[in-house]
Protein backbone atom coordinates (compact mmCIF):
# COMPACT_ATOMS: atom_id res chain seq x y z
CA UNK A 1 0.00 0.00 0.00
CA UNK A 2 1.48 3.10 -1.25
CA UNK A 3 1.25 6.17 1.40
CA UNK A 4 -1.64 8.00 -0.95
CA UNK A 5 -3.61 4.72 -0.54
CA UNK A 6 -3.40 5.37 3.50
CA UNK A 7 -3.92 9.44 3.23
CA UNK A 8 -7.07 8.89 1.14
CA UNK A 9 -8.13 5.83 3.66
CA UNK A 10 -7.36 7.91 6.83
CA UNK A 11 -9.13 11.06 5.57
CA UNK A 12 -12.36 9.17 4.40
CA UNK A 13 -15.65 10.71 5.40
CA UNK A 14 -17.55 8.70 8.58
CA UNK A 15 -21.46 8.10 8.21
CA UNK A 16 -23.12 9.76 11.15
CA UNK A 17 -25.93 8.08 13.26
CA UNK A 18 -29.07 10.08 13.43
CA UNK A 19 -31.89 8.74 16.01
CA UNK A 20 -35.79 9.79 14.91
CA UNK A 21 -37.47 9.41 18.21
CA UNK A 22 -41.40 9.97 17.37
CA UNK A 23 -41.81 10.63 21.14
CA UNK A 24 -41.43 14.77 21.79
CA UNK A 25 -41.05 14.13 25.81
CA UNK A 26 -37.31 12.69 25.33
CA UNK A 27 -36.48 16.18 23.70
CA UNK A 28 -34.73 18.35 25.77
CA UNK A 29 -36.69 20.94 26.96
CA UNK A 30 -36.37 24.72 25.55
CA UNK A 31 -34.39 26.75 28.60
CA UNK A 32 -36.04 30.26 28.74
CA UNK A 33 -33.37 32.93 28.45
CA UNK A 34 -33.24 35.22 31.18
CA UNK A 35 -34.46 39.19 29.99
CA UNK A 36 -31.65 41.75 30.33
CA UNK A 37 -32.73 43.83 33.34
CA UNK A 38 -33.11 47.73 32.98
CA UNK A 39 -30.33 49.12 33.84
CA UNK A 40 -26.56 48.56 32.36
CA UNK A 41 -25.21 44.83 34.24
CA UNK A 42 -21.54 47.25 34.29
CA UNK A 43 -20.52 50.29 33.66
CA UNK A 44 -17.05 50.64 31.90
CA UNK A 45 -14.89 54.07 32.75
CA UNK A 46 -11.52 54.68 31.26
CA UNK A 47 -9.83 57.88 32.49
CA UNK A 48 -7.35 59.44 30.04
CA UNK A 49 -4.70 61.97 31.28
CA UNK A 50 -0.72 63.62 30.72
CA UNK A 51 -0.56 63.64 34.60
CA UNK A 52 -0.76 60.70 36.50
CA UNK A 53 -1.01 62.17 39.89
CA UNK A 54 -4.04 64.32 38.22
CA UNK A 55 -4.93 61.27 36.73
CA UNK A 56 -4.86 59.88 40.29
CA UNK A 57 -6.94 62.24 41.98
CA UNK A 58 -9.79 61.87 39.37
CA UNK A 59 -9.86 58.26 39.70
CA UNK A 60 -10.66 58.57 43.48
CA UNK A 61 -13.30 60.78 43.28
CA UNK A 62 -15.05 59.04 40.67
CA UNK A 63 -14.42 55.90 43.06
CA UNK A 64 -15.28 57.94 46.06
CA UNK A 65 -18.46 58.75 44.62
CA UNK A 66 -19.73 55.22 43.23
CA UNK A 67 -19.05 54.19 46.99
CA UNK A 68 -20.87 57.02 48.80
CA UNK A 69 -23.87 55.52 46.53
CA UNK A 70 -22.69 51.52 47.80
CA UNK A 71 -22.20 50.73 44.24
CA UNK A 72 -19.64 47.73 43.33
CA UNK A 73 -16.02 48.62 41.76
CA UNK A 74 -13.33 47.04 40.66
CA UNK A 75 -10.43 49.18 40.25
CA UNK A 76 -8.88 50.99 39.28
CA UNK A 77 -6.77 48.48 36.40
CA UNK A 78 -3.66 50.55 35.36
CA UNK A 79 -3.50 50.60 31.51
CA UNK A 80 -0.75 50.70 29.17
CA UNK A 81 1.06 53.96 29.30
CA UNK A 82 1.15 55.65 25.56
CA UNK A 83 4.17 57.15 24.69
CA UNK A 84 4.50 59.51 21.56
CA UNK A 85 7.83 60.27 20.41
CA UNK A 86 8.67 63.21 17.94
CA UNK A 87 12.05 64.20 16.90
CA UNK A 88 12.84 67.35 15.38
CA UNK A 89 16.03 69.21 14.06
CA UNK A 90 18.02 71.74 16.35
CA UNK A 91 19.28 73.92 13.45
CA UNK A 92 17.21 74.74 10.23
CA UNK A 93 19.99 74.44 7.67
CA UNK A 94 22.97 72.56 8.38
CA UNK A 95 23.25 70.27 11.28
CA UNK A 96 22.00 66.95 10.41
CA UNK A 97 23.07 65.05 13.27
CA UNK A 98 21.92 68.04 15.34
CA UNK A 99 18.12 66.42 16.96
CA UNK A 100 16.04 67.08 19.83
CA UNK A 101 13.56 64.39 20.91
CA UNK A 102 9.95 64.80 22.92
CA UNK A 103 7.81 62.70 24.31
CA UNK A 104 4.15 62.91 25.78
CA UNK A 105 2.56 59.93 27.72
CA UNK A 106 -1.01 59.44 28.18
CA UNK A 107 -1.39 57.95 31.34
CA UNK A 108 -4.75 55.19 31.44
CA UNK A 109 -6.58 54.02 34.34
CA UNK A 110 -10.05 51.67 33.79
CA UNK A 111 -12.87 51.25 36.28
CA UNK A 112 -15.88 48.79 36.45
CA UNK A 113 -18.74 49.77 38.28
CA UNK A 114 -20.83 46.24 38.43
CA UNK A 115 -25.15 46.85 38.70
CA UNK A 116 -24.86 50.83 39.03
CA UNK A 117 -28.13 52.18 40.31
CA UNK A 118 -29.53 55.23 38.61
CA UNK A 119 -28.48 57.37 41.39
CA UNK A 120 -24.72 56.21 40.67
CA UNK A 121 -25.00 57.17 37.32
CA UNK A 122 -26.61 60.79 38.20
CA UNK A 123 -23.70 61.49 40.58
CA UNK A 124 -20.91 60.43 37.87
CA UNK A 125 -22.77 62.80 35.60
CA UNK A 126 -22.69 65.68 38.24
CA UNK A 127 -19.00 65.33 38.92
CA UNK A 128 -16.64 67.92 38.29
CA UNK A 129 -13.33 66.83 37.38
CA UNK A 130 -10.07 68.70 36.90
CA UNK A 131 -8.64 69.79 33.46
CA UNK A 132 -6.72 67.80 31.40
CA UNK A 133 -8.64 64.45 31.88
CA UNK A 134 -10.95 63.12 29.92
CA UNK A 135 -13.50 59.96 30.27
CA UNK A 136 -14.79 57.56 28.42
CA UNK A 137 -18.08 55.59 30.01
CA UNK A 138 -19.21 52.86 28.03
CA UNK A 139 -22.70 50.98 29.40
CA UNK A 140 -22.16 46.95 29.00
Amino acid sequence: MTAEVAVKKARAPRAKAVKKTDDASTAPAATPRAKKSDGPSRLRIRVRAYEHGVLDGAVKQIIDVAARHNAEVVGPVPLPIDIKKYTVNRAAFIDKDSREQFEMRIHKRMIDILNPAAKVIEALTNIDLPSGVSIDVKMM
